[in-house]
């Protein structure tokens, strides 16, 4: 696939399906790729919703379980997928981020073959993974994404991510930790990063804390505490390692040599001047 005048456009030179949303701002020069689940009943119901003015709501795609694409906003327009967000340092992310959005119903009650979505569709549990979401303590079922799904999703991201140089890929849940799960844990949201903007082994990113900041021992609220807690304004982070929005740091003296590691939420550091050591 190929990027073409703010179009996607698959490998027959041809531009993917096109439904014009009018929920849509000013221009865009994105930095990040966003991915959602549209937790609905079909790609057609959720296009359908994208479109209606009163929704309020768009995404640059929407991607059907059968991998179909639909583009309702070009690339270079802003499009309203994030809603309430922020992430390191920068406040509204539909400003800053192109938005994918996957026919997904996303958290399922029940079990034991009987699940069930909130619209009240059922799924036996070849459909379904049991896991419990990084911000949350209960384990419950995720409907999967289909191999189909996947595969378009990958191809139109090398696309975006080639065309505008994007600098990161985020979930939903990254920008809104408070109040949204997706694209939640049925989606493989690391190795979908690490496949579109992986680093080299010997490369880390350099940040420094935007406020004071509490340092975990694990990537969660609900991990305890590290000695040292919260962390001055302006201390120095080496991140090596993601687990969605939460990065697993070395905290650094004032002569750049580690003190302490532990783990940060992402929304709470920037960039440091110069970001890779």
């Amino acid at each position: 696939m190929r990027v073409k005048n703010h179009k996607l456009h698959a490998d027959s030179g041809d531009a993917v399906a096109t439904v014009r949303s009018p929920n849509r701002g000013g221009a865009l020069k994105a930095r990040y790729l966003v991915m959602h689940y549209t937790a609905g009943g079909s790609a057609e119901s959720s296009i359908r919703h994208l479109t209606k003015k009163e929704s309020k709501a768009s995404a640059h795609l929407v991607i059907g379980r059968d991998g179909a694409i639909t583009q309702l906003v070009p690339f270079n327009r802003v499009a309203w997928h994030a809603g309430r967000s922020r992430w390191q340092g920068l406040i509204g992310m539909n400003r800053h981020s192109i938005g994918i959005e996957l026919d997904n119903a996303g958290p399922l009650d029940g079990g034991d073959g009987q699940w069930r979505s909130w619209f009240g569709r059922t799924y036996t549990d070849d459909d379904v993974i049991v896991a419990t979401h990084r911000f949350e303590e209960i384990e419950r079922g995720w409907l999967r994404y289909s191999e189909a799904q996947l595969t378009a999703v990958l191809e139109a991201s090398e696309a975006i991510v080639s065309h505008y140089g994007l600098i990161e890929v985020l979930g939903h849940d990254d920008i809104a930790p408070e109040r949204k799960l997706d694209p939640g844990p049925a989606f493989p949201m690391e190795n979908f990063r690490s496949h579109l903007v992986g680093r080299a082994d010997d490369e880390f990113e350099l940040f420094e804390t935007a406020a004071g900041l509490n340092i975990r021992e694990g990537p969660g609220v609900q991990f305890a505490k590290i000695a040292g807690s919260p962390l001055a304004k302006g201390t120095r982070l080496r991140s090596e390692l993601r687990d969605g929005s939460w990065h697993f740091v070395e905290v650094l003296d004032k002569n750049g040599d580690p003190e302490t590691t532990g783990w940060v939420h992402g929304n709470f550091i920037a960039p440091a001047p110069s970001v890779v050591v």
